[in-house]
């Protein structure tokens, strides 16, 4: 251990690279989910921490008469922006700029990482500090600019051990939610000398200890900083202002310290006014931290003198958004304001973990986000909508009232459909031909029942069935089809004794 905090400056520059996994490339979630499974610790810390938060959220929630109110309140404010986006982010624009902010526009993220990469290079910079973002998640950012020679620090304290243990983040609100305070603490031990201050001697897995290593560990990187990067919960049309919601401080040292600010912003994250605001700042903390007001809330409008940075620049990213604002089911996505509430409750993620969902975007919301973004061209984006039991409670924590059950019902439709001819689709086809007729009907009876006749002992058995059907036995004993169909019986019953 020794050797590796005393390793040469040199090698403090690279940032901790995540493991070698293309997202877009993983397998499908149920093979995912199978592996994910089979980790019972992963099971234990989900369990625990999923719990913890969720029972929170439910307490002061409840502290609020008019919460439903609120509720019905962000949905209309976000409906009300998604139908006239394409104006409000006009004046988004005009805002920034009367304000001093320097805006650029990304269709992708290629585009979207090329213009952080040359602004930060105009600087003379190669290293950047980064508040917690999903957008620059989203994009690659970390990567892209590792590929560019200029290192991306982490400063949020969940994503700093995401990176300093070679991982990914696994949840929306608590990226390193999968790890315990012991691993956290080996990581800190084996890697946090490589890339910077190293941990105190004798450190151990207390909270607070950890939390003041990665103090000590980060300080050095906000003050020798020239260039910073963000992300923004919310942007203001009306006043051009963007605001960052925190709990640890990490993101006010970021929007303040550094002389360029860099922030990219997803276009749905537009809110006409600043009046809007009130609303979001009472759903979104007691939805993610269960806190009544989140510790830190920083705004920054533009530029101003002698105060933060000196050089703002706003990337509007769209990214595939506009293709999920034309599809009137799925648009209601865009609604999402990253509370992860939805994950929260979901029965399949707190078993699995966000890792099998192959997408920044894990859970429920990230189900019926992430084929939209991407499309559902790959085979863990056509398995997505299919990774939930359609139980509706995600529906009913959502802040924002995203009809996830409905959107992911829409999407399998998309996905069947873009299959073109299934043998599912020959079956239900063949089942809708049976019950369009009476004579339809008892003709397949009438074959059924000699299968009954032939047939013997009570049931069939498990029967290798050939192909995606073979699961179906597995667990099940196929019935052996009556000698007797209804039909005969009720002849049986009510006409004899007529004739």
């Amino acid at each position: 251990m020794t050797a590796e905090r005393t390793a040469p400056a040199t090698h403090q520059r690279r940032t901790p690279a995540p493991p070698p996994v293309t997202l877009i490339g993983m397998p499908k979630f149920p093979k995912n989910a199978k592996k994910e499974l089979g980790n019972e610790q992963l099971r234990n810390n989900l369990r625990h921490a999923t719990t913890t938060i969720r029972d929170k959220r439910a307490r002061v929630v409840e502290e609020l008469p008019h919460w439903e109110q609120l509720r019905l309140a962000g949905e209309a404010i976000k409906n009300r922006t998604l139908r006239h986006l394409d104006s409000y982010l006009l004046q988004l624009e005009e805002s920034l700029t009367r304000n001093g902010a320097i805006v650029h526009w990304a269709s992708d993220a290629a585009e979207a990482n090329q213009i952080v990469i040359d602004i930060t290079r105009a600087k003379g910079a190669d290293e950047v500090v980064k508040v917690k973002s999903m957008a620059t998640q989203e994009i690659d950012l970390n990567e892209a600019l590792e590929e560019a020679g200029i290192a991306a620090w982490e400063t949020d304290l969940a994503e700093l051990i995401v990176q300093l243990g070679h991982d990914r983040p696994s949840h929306i609100l608590v990226p390193a939610i999968h790890r315990n305070r012991s691993e956290v603490r080996e990581i800190f031990l084996e890697e946090m000398g490589r890339y910077g201050t190293p941990p105190p001697d004798g450190l151990t897995d207390d909270p607070a200890m950890l939390a003041g290593a990665a103090r000590v560990h980060l300080r050095d990187k906000f003050l020798r900083a020239k260039v910073a990067v963000s992300g923004a919960n919310f942007a203001i049309a009306e006043t051009g202002t963007l605001v960052v919601v925190e709990s640890e401080g990490n993101g006010r040292m970021c929007l303040t310290l550094p002389e360029t600010l860099i922030s990219i912003v997803g276009i749905e994250k537009t809110l006409p006014t600043f009046a809007d605001l009130e609303v979001f700042l009472q759903l979104l903390p007691r939805s993610s931290t269960a806190e009544r007001m989140n510790p830190y809330t920083s705004m920054w409008s533009g530029v101003r003198a002698g105060d933060g940075p000196q050089e703002v620049h706003v990337v509007l990213v769209d990214n595939g958004r506009t293709n999920v604002l034309a599809d009137e089911v799925g648009r209601q996505a865009l609604r999402c304001i990253r509370c992860s509430a939805c994950l929260n409750i979901c029965p399949v993620y707190e078993r699995v973990g966000g890792h099998a969902y192959g997408s920044v975007y894990p859970g429920p919301i990230g189900a019926i986000l992430t084929p939209q973004l991407r499309g559902i061209g790959s085979e863990v984006d056509q398995s997505l909508p299919y990774a939930s039991s359609l139980c509706g409670a995600c529906f009913e924590v959502c802040p924002v009232r995203i009809n996830i059950p409905e959107v992911l019902v829409h999407l399998r439709n998309k996905v069947v459909e873009s299959h073109g001819v299934t043998a599912e689709g020959m079956v239900m086809k063949g089942g809708s031909w049976v019950m369009a007729k009476g004579r339809n009907l008892a003709l397949v009876q009438h074959g059924s029942k000699l299968a009954g006749r032939l047939l013997p002992g009570q049931v069939i058995g498990p029967i290798p069935i050939p192909g995606p059907a073979a699961g179906w036995t597995d667990a099940r004993d196929l019935p052996k089809p009556p000698r007797q169909t209804f039909r005969d019986w009720w002849v049986k019953e009510h006409q004899e004794p007529q004739s």
